[in-house]
């Protein structure tokens, strides 16, 4: 079999071929690889630049957990992995954290390729099955109909051996998983998600608030772009994720109601009422700070040239008012 045939043959097997891998993944892999893919994308100026990491983690026989990750480099060719780089940065931290082992790598991409098959071999040195992690960029291939139903845009693969023509080649097993997290790494991801620890509590809300209608919305023009891509023909047709479109448009409340319309545009006026009232009581307050400060000072130079003193504002009693 020539490498032509062999990358024009898919790397992942079927999904009727089951992974008996037990993987559990924790928060902050996650972060790490989406903290590294942002940057890269914010460096290169690019949609999909090329990430590539290492796991680390535990396994017990088919038991895994996915603790920890640190980036990797790559050789001039960006075909080679920096094994220097690799060995450094593991003994690193096997000293901070003895209990962590590679594992196997992470990547960014759509699906599996042969590319990553060849990269995946550079690995077998330090774990004889490392697993790959694939962080899936595009929610709409993420979001298609599988098995396993995960709604993280995050897929493992098991390596294994496939015969075909009498011939073996290696290929991947997806391998499902769960998502673990401690007491301390719960704290950790509230806090995050809170925008740290800058700020009020209200700040904190209305940027959670923010966030959130971001990504909606964000999700809402993805969807848009897909079935106007389905449209025009330049995307394939998911019949499943239609049907879903489908029921979820229809299980959305008319907003064109006479009624709904009423109480929508009053409840929007009390609030923008509301926000500017407090406006209002902020600027007389800071606008009484103002006043008060050059009656202090205009009352010094008074006494210095002694002219009437006068103190206070808005009702307050007055010197001349006083003895008059």
């Amino acid at each position: 079999m020539t490498s032509m045939d062999t990358d024009e043959l898919p790397v992942v097997l079927p999904s009727s071929t089951a992974s008996g891998l037990s993987l559990a993944l924790h928060p902050l892999p996650i972060l790490n690889i989406s903290e590294h893919l942002t940057r890269l994308k914010l460096q290169t100026k690019t949609r999909l630049p090329f990430v590539i990491g290492a796991l680390l983690g535990t396994q017990t026989g088919r038991d895994v957990e996915i603790v920890n990750t640190f980036e990797l480099a790559m050789e001039d060719d960006n075909v080679t992995v920096d094994q220097g780089f690799l060995v450094t940065r593991k003994e690193l931290y096997k000293q901070v954290f003895p209990s962590l082992e590679f594992i196997g790598w992470y990547t960014v991409a759509e699906r599996p390729t042969a590319r990553h098959i060849a990269l995946h071999e550079q690995f077998t040195a330090y774990s004889s099955t490392p697993l790959l992690l694939v962080m899936q960029p595009s929610t709409v291939f993420a979001a298609a109909s599988d098995a396993s139903g995960q709604s993280l845009p995050l897929k493992a693969y098991e390596p294994t051996i496939e015969m075909r023509d009498r011939k073996s080649r290696s290929v991947f097993i997806e391998a499902t998983y769960t998502v673990e997290t401690g007491e301390a790494e719960r704290i950790a991801v509230d806090w995050t998600a809170k925008g740290g620890s800058g700020g009020t509590s209200l700040e904190s809300h209305l940027q959670t608030q923010r966030a959130a209608v971001k990504m909606l919305h964000d999700r809402i023009m993805l969807l848009v772009k897909y079935v106007t891509d389905v449209i025009a023909g330049s995307a394939k047709k998911d019949h499943a994720t239609l049907r879903a479109l489908s029921a979820l448009i229809a299980s959305l409340p008319a907003s064109e109601n006479k009624e709904f319309r009423e109480e929508f545009d009053t409840e929007y006026e009390d609030v923008q009422l509301t926000a500017y009232l407090a406006t209002l009581t902020k600027s007389a307050n800071i606008l009484n700070d103002l006043v008060d400060r050059h009656i202090v000072l205009t009352s010094s130079r008074e006494e210095r040239s002694g002219g009437p003193r006068r103190r206070g504002m808005m009702g307050r009693p007055t010197d001349f008012d006083r003895f008059h």
